[in-house]
């Protein structure tokens, strides 16, 4: 008889919902019986998981904006402990949300319970003292990048690096011109993809001057497009409005949802700093990237950070590979006129070749990774999986 699976899950965002949705998938391949629950995504909720809570309730970013979000954020941390713990599942994953999901996993890990963290904390660029905290929290930790399993493996905290899954999904070469006709483009202009992020305190933060920068852009070349892909009606609603503020005359196409068809289609892309950032390097895309955050909460992020970049091209990379505009720097000019060098002087073959290399190291079957890890830390024997 097939033995029924149940595993707790908790996701925040819509890049912790995609790879959750991918290692649902992967594991319900082998055991279609395997029951889910916890916070999830729609692509999560698609792929079978029942949300007790949607992801959507941890996509808050920064210090201060959580201090707005502790009151319902421990209460609803609470409620799944007494779940769990009440009813314990065969395994607990925590995708991403670290803020969240560590004390939660430390509890269960307390219980007995076994517990997996999918998506490494960013120790290696600050608060590197939080390994300590997540060696008692989790029985291993699933990393995206290769630097990040070194680092775990360094403090003898079983590790194993899968791969990222947009890496699995993104060919190799993707075709510009049919991406445009798939979004109804118009011809014979230059395209610049506008992403200001997948949160409203992004959207708050950036929104305004992405279009200012589109404006500006717009008296250097007569030729633009601009094409704005928007993850829901709340984003979209609050980028019409500063449209109507500042976007005056603008050749502009806005998108329900379809950033990748967007990105694909981009001569450029200017976005905030994020997953995203992966998705343009994955496809080619020369991109600007953006990053401001409340002044407190920058100001204490600063102090931390021990790395001299904070986009994931360039921290892959290991050097500038992408230009970079924070804080008080995020202007219209500003933003502007780093993408007018990017219109002017195209990435070069050594730019290009060094995205190609980072796409086939991540390339990896990262879901099909990532299951084989769960189901060996469950205690199941998985014929010809990789060693971690």
């Amino acid at each position: 008889m097939t033995r029924t699976l149940r595993i707790g899950i908790v996701a925040g965002e819509a890049s912790g919902d995609l790879l959750g949705a991918g290692l649902i998938t992967a594991i319900r391949r082998r055991y279609p019986d395997a029951m889910f629950e916890g916070i999830a995504g729609p692509k999560m909720i698609a792929a079978g998981c029942t949300a007790l809570y949607p992801a959507e309730k941890l996509s808050v970013m920064g210090f201060v904006e959580v201090l707005r979000h502790l009151r319902e954020l421990l209460s609803i941390r609470a409620h799944l402990r007494k779940h769990f713990m009440a009813t314990p599942p065969d395994l607990f994953i925590g995708i991403d949300a670290p803020d969240f999901n560590l004390a939660l996993e430390r509890h269960l890990k307390e219980a007995g319970i076994p517990v997996m963290h999918y998506v490494s904390p960013s120790v290696w660029a600050w608060r590197r003292g939080r390994l300590k905290k997540i060696g008692r929290s989790v029985d291993h930790m699933l990393t995206l990048f290769p630097y990040e399993a070194e680092l775990y493996r360094e403090h003898d905290i079983p590790v194993t690096f899968v791969g990222h899954p947009l890496a699995d999904q993104i060919p190799l070469e993707v075709d510009r011109d049919v991406a445009r006709q798939q979004l109804g483009l118009p011809a014979g202009k230059r395209v610049i993809a506008l992403l200001p992020g997948s949160r409203r305190s992004e959207m708050r933060f950036l929104g305004a001057d992405f279009i200012r920068a589109a404006q500006w852009l717009s008296t250097k070349h007569t030729d633009l497009h601009f094409v704005v892909p928007l993850v829901n009606s709340t984003l979209r609603q609050m980028f019409e409005e500063y449209l109507l503020q500042e976007g005056d005359a603008l050749s502009i196409t806005l998108l329900d949802g379809h950033s990748h068809e967007a990105m694909a289609a981009a001569d450029a892309i200017l976005l905030a700093s994020g997953t995203a950032t992966l998705e343009a390097l994955l496809l080619k895309r020369p991109m600007v990237v953006a990053y401001r955050l409340a002044p407190l909460t920058y100001r204490l992020a600063k102090r931390l950070l021990r790395v001299p970049w904070y986009s994931l091209p360039n921290n892959l990379a290991g050097r500038k590979l992408v230009e970079e505009i924070t804080q008080d720097k995020v202007t219209g000019e500003n933003l502007g006129r780093a993408l007018l060098d990017l219109l002017d002087k195209p990435a070069g073959d050594e730019q290009r070749k060094i995205y190609d290399e980072i796409h086939r190291q991540l390339r990896r079957d990262a879901s099909e990774r990532a299951a084989d890890a769960v189901l060996q830390q469950i205690g199941i024997e998985v014929k010809g999986a990789v060693k971690p």
